[in-house]
């Protein structure tokens, strides 16, 4: 998938490191994370997954894909190297198997597109790793620090936000993504409408989230409104993709309760 909008930042790190990191940090967060042992939860992600792979068309990825058992996370990441993971906590406001390929799909677009990489290259590096982690990636090593970063860098744990060019383009690239593997583009809008906890007509007027309350998977700089706006702008082209798949989607889990929104003014967002 092309670059879109502005010329692309020079990377320090090659995709060879980044991917062998990106696979160890999986295995860092696996390993102390609990892993949901729901096996029609498992099922779905792994089926929606695997049909995002496929559209992404990275052979020299070795997909995998994990649920961990998080019902107060919010949130999922694609490290580089094909690893996915899912916190059950998002599950609530995919509810379907095509909200669920929104999420995976803007994920994969964000290790698709090397943005945790365009991060760490702009700077975000030097504050979370020693100047020796610099020399190990030239080296060959790993180090535990660097590692640690690319975690930040692509939404594992206390998430850096994505700016909004990179939030953008794995938003344009997602839609394409969740097309080609089947999936309705069109249901992306009305999962964005629920991740804003407000109904369509209320949305950046007399709805809003407390900024206390806001999910890492939202901890981005778009408001609501204008992410969905974007979003249905660029459906048409999506929709050149969109071939309905002959796989029949499976019922989804019994939906969890979304939280009520909290009514008042809207806030600025930057």
């Amino acid at each position: 998938f092309p670059k879109t909008g502005a010329a692309p930042v020079a990377l320090f790190i090659s995709e060879e490191k980044e991917i062998s990191m990106g696979v160890s940090a999986f295995r860092q967060v696996l390993r102390g994370s609990p892993l949901s042992d729901d096996s029609e939860i498992n099922d779905m992600v792994h089926r929606v997954g695997r049909r995002i792979a496929d559209a992404a068309r990275k052979p020299e990825y070795r997909w995998e894909f994990a649920v961990i058992q998080d019902d107060r996370t919010v949130n999922a990441f694609a490290l580089p190297g094909g690893k996915v993971a899912v916190y059950t906590g998002i599950l609530k406001y995919t509810q379907t198997e095509t909200g669920l390929a929104t999420v995976i799909g803007h994920e994969v677009a964000h290790a698709l597109q090397r943005h945790g990489a365009e991060r760490m290259s702009r700077g975000i590096l030097e504050q979370i790793a020693q100047v020796g982690a610099m020399a190990g990636a030239a080296s060959g090593a790993i180090d535990p620090g660097m590692m640690q970063g690319l975690q930040s860098a692509y939404g594992v744990g206390v998430s850096l936000p994505f700016n909004r060019k990179q939030e953008s383009e794995a938003d344009f690239v997602g839609l394409r993504l969740m097309a080609q593997a089947g999936y309705d583009p069109r249901e992306a809008v009305p999962f964005w409408e629920r991740m804003s906890g407000c109904p369509r007509q209320f949305i950046g007027k007399l709805c809003f989230r407390s900024q206390a309350i806001i999910p890492e998977f939202l901890s981005t700089h778009p408001s609501d409104i204008t992410r969905i706006n974007q979003i249905e702008a660029w459906l048409p082209d999506a929709m050149r993709f969109y071939r309905p798949s002959d796989i029949p989607v499976a019922p989804p889990p019994p939906p969890r309760p979304l939280h009520r929104p909290r009514i008042g003014p809207m806030p600025e967002t930057g």
